[in-house]
């Protein structure tokens, strides 16, 4: 794939560094701020979301879903079995068909992509100097790439839009035995397998001579052993009907979102598990969720301090060494603070949604720190004078 590049040298004053680290004040105040409500709500919602998995794991009800049991209207009741459609689902540009749950038009274009890579040099007096590389090839991408925002767009225009969007087609009716499964359900169900196009097939109106049938799907160009920029390649690929397990809220005949105090319950997943495992791995999945938000507050805290705390390393700038110094101690203090900013906050929660644990935890940290304490005392006391 042939690719170029082009180079770039910025510089950059002391004095314009210092203002723009001065302006960075006012927004790493506002991603400092918003780190706190997001830890806190995250506990709430994770305490919530737990309760919740837990009294459904305390009264779902296993049943078959060969047939509907009136007794069980409006229970959460746990089932497995085929998910499966009497619908011909069609792609409407290619006339592409199958007896899927679901049917999708993946559409990729060739075109020019950029890159970048830079390093930046401090100067004596506080300024920077910044070398960056861009680089330009040649690849396959399914979202349209806008070369008017490449640093370089001459020799390197894209056509600016995908011939054809990309879709997806889902059934409008699946059912799982005798129940019908409410869209949201449908939607976690992303089994997608290639669904290769036949030599038969027909090419639409107005792509004749421009497009043809390639690797299982449909090439536009001229040749795809040599493509061109703008070339574009279509696949399909379906999830074929498949069987499932759900726990939901038996309406009639239908399965939906079940409601519950703090939030709902509705759980798929593709094979047969029991009861037990779907809970399980919901629970597994708040807790992950919980943790991922919790290292985006600890990072908003981190990323917001360091911005306040930046003019004090570009001041010391004005010799580099000095400069890095400050950086390296401005690091260590953001991260410290950001770090027991995060732990206030998420104890502060506990005590509001789990009271009993967050004063344990409490009472916890403050022993701790009594106990160092006396250690460090009666280290001072045994040190020779």
């Amino acid at each position: 794939m042939p690719q170029d590049s082009f180079t770039e040298v910025t510089r950059e004053s002391w004095v314009s560094r210092i203002g723009n680290a001065f302006k960075g004040i006012l927004a790493g105040l506002l991603l400092f701020i918003v780190a706190f409500p997001l830890l806190f709500w995250n506990e709430g919602r994770s305490v919530k979301r737990y309760k919740v998995l837990k009294k459904g794991a305390d009264i779902v009800v296993s049943v078959s879903s060969d047939s509907v049991d009136a007794a069980n209207e409006g229970k959460l009741v746990h089932l497995t079995g085929k998910a499966d459609t009497g619908e011909m689902l069609s792609d409407d540009v290619f006339g592409v068909s199958a007896n899927a749950l679901k049917l999708k038009r993946a559409v990729e274009m060739y075109q020019w992509k950029e890159t970048s890579s830079g390093e930046t040099r401090k100067k004596l007096g506080g300024g920077t100097e910044r070398v960056t590389t861009y680089k330009y090839s040649k690849a396959w991408s399914a979202r349209a790439i806008d070369s008017a925002d490449f640093k370089e767009p001459t020799g390197h225009q894209n056509p600016g839009a995908l011939p054809l969007e990309p879709t997806v087609r889902t059934a409008g009716v699946v059912t799982l035995g005798a129940f019908t499964l409410a869209p949201s359900l449908v939607g976690k169900i992303d089994a997608f397998e290639a669904l290769p196009v036949g030599g038969g097939t027909n090419l639409p109106a107005g792509l004749e001579g421009k497009a043809r049938i390639h690797n299982g799907g449909f090439y536009i160009g001229a040749d795809p052993t040599d493509p061109r920029i703008g070339d574009a390649r279509i696949a399909f690929s379906v999830v074929q009907p498949m069987q499932v397990s759900v726990i939901a809220r038996q309406t009639g005949t239908a399965l939906e979102p079940y409601p519950e105090e703090g939030g709902t319950i509705e759980l798929l997943e593709e094979g047969v598990h029991s009861a037990e495992e779907m809970f399980a791995g919901a629970q597994e999945e708040n807790r992950l969720l919980t943790w991922l938000l919790r290292l985006a507050g600890f990072l908003l805290m981190l990323v917001g301090i360091n911005l306040v705390l930046k003019p004090l390393s570009v001041i010391a700038d004005v010799l580099p060494i000095l400069g890095t110094i400050v950086s390296g101690g401005t690091g260590l203090i953001s991260l410290l603070l950001s770090a027991i900013f995060s732990m206030i906050t998420i104890a502060v929660a506990w005590i509001f949604y789990r009271p009993l644990l967050g004063i344990v935890l409490i009472a916890a940290a403050a022993g701790l720190a009594v106990l160092v304490r006396r250690r460090l005392k009666q280290r001072k006391a045994a040190s020779p004078a």
